[in-house]
């Protein structure tokens, strides 16, 4: 009998394994949309996320890769280079003065495109962050017509830290900054391609200025008016650790402090007793370069072997960096008079196994507001949050804080002005009695003074350049440390000079 079904006749389309019409469509429809999807992560990840190393030039050495290394800030912490860009030219007024990102003290080289401290990687698209350098360069003039020296891991005293978190922020919240401004001007030096231009109008800049006005409320205190300007080359390092690492309330305290020198940090050893921060509130050198490092990265670290490697880095330069020579004329016959005067006076506290620990406030008689910003309890929290990004270090003492380290006085000649909030702005200053020191002055100015050893800090242009410190407000007290404030002129003089040779 002759078969008739059709289905055997082997005719295009009747294969029992194929799908029917109707899902083949399905299944090309299905395919499509699977290849769009991988198509847009991709554009996704190359746009937003991709990553690449920066120029040959950065890690050359290890001082550029001081100086402009990135440590992995611009994920989150970065701001979109192009933005950065324009924003002084579309904000002038917000900055303390003309021009551009330089009014706010950074250390700019000549001839480089960001200032040191400043990075600029592709994640996605340029970005620009910071490193440890920015607030650990210290600069010098013989004279204000001479190009700045700069001196790596110095502190950073031109740099005014509240007034570039406070002109981000409010660049931000002003109307103008909005896509229209902000392409604008980003036509007018540089060529953006089609889709740049589309993710910068649609997507970077508004996440951009949503990001930066979500840090409004943890820089609330920054606009009290009852709380007076940290000033140049100061921080309040320990309120930025309350309200950044452990996110926690506004207080009414406030204790800016000078920026610290970060050279030679080998000397420091915890075996000893010794102590890190002005009021020796974290345990060792690697606790401290973690925790301003996790400042600046404004999250938890991508990759936590990665970050320690860049700690375990920094650290090792710094620490093998010596302190800066005095870079003017001695008077060999009075240091070695000085001498003998800081060996009477000084060297129980500046030359002694006390040296790196911490000297009871009731002793040193200086200001507290410093220690009122912090205590055993944030200290307890800031370590757990830590711990719970997986990363082990000594961290912060759990202790109450008690009084301020008696400091290691090599370089002191470059770390003016001198007590932990910078109060006194010169050596010999700080050897008056303390109704004797100046009540005000001007810092921030960085043409030197080798008379009186500090910086100058008064006429025109220290007043154009600097901010004022008074020392009637709020952090800014000069009181204490009248340890040889009783010696004679010619000792005082002496002394002084000896001081310069450390």
């Amino acid at each position: 009998m002759q078969a008739t079904n059709e289905n055997n006749t082997g005719a295009p389309g009747n294969d029992p394994l194929a799908p029917p019409h109707g899902h083949r469509w399905l299944w090309i429809a299905l395919t499509v949309l699977l290849a769009a999807g991988v198509a847009l992560a991709y554009l996704g990840w190359y746009r937003f996320l991709r990553e690449e190393a920066q120029p040959a030039w950065v890690t050359a050495t290890p001082e550029m890769r001081w100086k402009y290394g990135s440590i992995g800030a611009e994920n989150d912490a970065g701001i979109p280079y192009w933005i950065f860009y324009v924003l002084p030219r579309i904000f002038p007024e917000k900055l303390p003065g003309a021009g551009g990102y330089a009014s706010l003290g950074v250390a700019w080289e000549q001839g480089m495109e960001l200032p040191i401290g400043f990075t600029k990687k592709t994640v996605g698209f340029p970005r620009v962050a910071n490193t440890c350098a920015a607030c650990h360069t210290a600069s010098y003039r013989s004279r204000h017509d001479e190009n700045p020296t700069y001196v790596i891991a110095g502190p950073g005293h031109t740099l005014n830290l509240e007034a570039f978190f406070r002109y981000l922020i409010d660049c931000a919240k002003d109307p103008r900054f909005n896509a229209d401004n902000l392409m604008a001007e980003i036509r007018l030096v540089t060529e953006l391609s089609f889709l740049d231009r589309l993710l910068y109008r649609f997507l970077i800049i508004p996440i951009t200025q949503k990001r930066l006005l979500e840090r409004e409320q943890q820089f609330a205190w920054l606009y009290r008016e009852d709380f007076p300007p940290w000033g140049r080359g100061r921080d309040d390092a320990m309120n930025l650790t309350k309200y950044f690492m452990i996110r926690w309330p506004m207080d009414d305290s406030l204790g800016p402090t000078d920026m610290p020198s970060l050279w030679n940090l080998k000397k420091y050893d915890p075996a000893k007793g010794m102590r890190m921060n002005f009021a020796g509130d974290s345990h060792d050198p690697f606790s401290v370069i973690i925790d301003s490092a996790l400042g600046l990265l404004g999250a938890a670290p991508k990759d936590n072997d990665e970050f320690l490697e860049q700690v375990r880095w920094i650290q090792g330069y710094v620490s093998a960096r010596p302190a800066p020579k005095y870079p003017f004329p001695i008077d060999a016959a009075r240091a070695e008079q000085g001498k003998a005067v800081f060996d009477a006076h000084c060297a129980a506290c500046h030359a002694s196994a006390r040296t790196g620990t911490v000297v009871p406030l009731a002793e040193v008689g200086t200001s507290r507001d410093r220690l009122d910003t912090w205590n055993e309890r944030a200290a307890r929290e800031a370590n757990r949050v830590v711990r719970e990004m997986g990363i082990e270090r000594p961290g912060l003492v759990e202790e109450p804080l008690k009084g301020y380290i008696a400091a290691f006085l090599d370089g002191i000649w470059l770390r003016a002005p001198y007590l932990h909030n910078g109060s006194v702005p010169t050596l010999r200053d700080l050897l008056e009695p303390p109704e004797r020191r100046p009540s005000s002055f001007w810092r921030g100015y960085d043409v030197y003074d080798p008379v009186r050893v500090g910086f100058v800090t008064s006429g025109a242009e220290a007043e154009r350049i600097g901010t004022r410190h008074d020392t009637g407000l709020k952090g800014g007290g000069n009181q204490g440390h009248a340890f040889g404030t009783g010696l004679p002129d010619a000792d005082k003089e002496a002394l002084v000079e000896y001081l310069k040779t450390l």
